[in-house]
C-alpha cells in the first residue's frame, strides 16, 4: 500500500450501494483512493453478509482519501449529493435498508460546518422539492471492506448489478462533470 500524502485528508459519505459510490468518487481529480467499507454501526469488524441483514446498524460507506489543494470538500459535498437521492429514507432505488442510508460522517469540525451548510442551502432553496434526509454524523470507526469490493465495478462491470445500477449512473455522473475527472 502507498504511502498517504502528508497533505491528504479523508472524507466519509454513504450514499447507498459502496460500489456505485467508489466507481463515481475514484475517477475524480484531486482523489487520491477510495476504499468501500461500513460505518456508524454497533458490531466490530462487520461482514458484508452481516451489513447486508441491516442488523448492524452500519452503512455502506466509502473512505475519500483526497488532496485538497486539487478538489475541495465543498466540491466532493457537491458530488455527493449529485449523484445519488438524499430525499430517501434508508434507500437507493431497489437497494433498501438502513445500510444504505444517506450520511456524511465527517472527520473534523470544519467538515461538520460545511456539511451542514450545504445542507441548509439544499433544504431551504428546496432544491430536491421534498425534505433531505441526509444525516451528518461524526465519523466512528471505519471498516474496510473485505478485498472483492475494492474496484468492484471496474473489475464486474459486466455482472448485472453493474450493468443496470452502477453503469448509468456513472454515465451520468461523467456526462456532468467531466472537467473534473482524472
Amino acid at each position: 500500500m502507498n504511502e498517504r500524502n502528508p497533505h491528504s485528508e479523508i472524507a466519509i459519505f454513504a450514499g447507498g450501494c459502496f460500489w456505485c459510490t467508489e466507481a463515481i468518487f475514484t475517477s475524480l481529480k484531486g482523489v487520491e483512493s477510495v476504499w468501500p467499507g461500513y460505518i456508524g454501526g454497533h458490531i466490530e469488524n462487520p461482514t458484508y453478509k452481516e451489513v447486508c441483514t441491516g442488523n448492524t446498524g452500519h452503512a455502506e460507506a466509502i473512505e475519500v482519501v483526497y488532496n485538497p489543494s486539487q478538489i475541495s470538500y465543498n466540491e466532493l459535498l457537491e458530488i455527493f449529493f449529485a449523484t445519488h437521492d438524499p430525499t430517501t429514507l434508508n434507500r437507493q432505488g431497489a437497494d433498501v435498508g438502513t445500510q444504505y442510508r444517506s450520511e456524511i460522517f465527517y472527520t473534523n469540525t470544519d467538515q461538520k460546518e460545511d456539511a451542514q451548510e450545504y445542507l441548509d442551502i439544499l433544504i431551504n432553496e428546496n432544491v430536491y422539492g421534498q425534505p433531505v434526509v441526509t444525516q451528518i454524523s461524526a465519523a466512528t470507526k471505519f471498516y474496510r471492506a473485505e478485498d472483492y469490493h475494492k474496484n468492484y465495478f471496474e473489475r464486474n462491470g459486466g455482472e448485472q448489478y453493474c450493468q443496470l445500477v452502477v453503469s448509468p449512473k456513472v454515465a451520468k455522473f461523467k456526462k456532468n462533470y467531466a472537467s473534473k475527472l482524472k
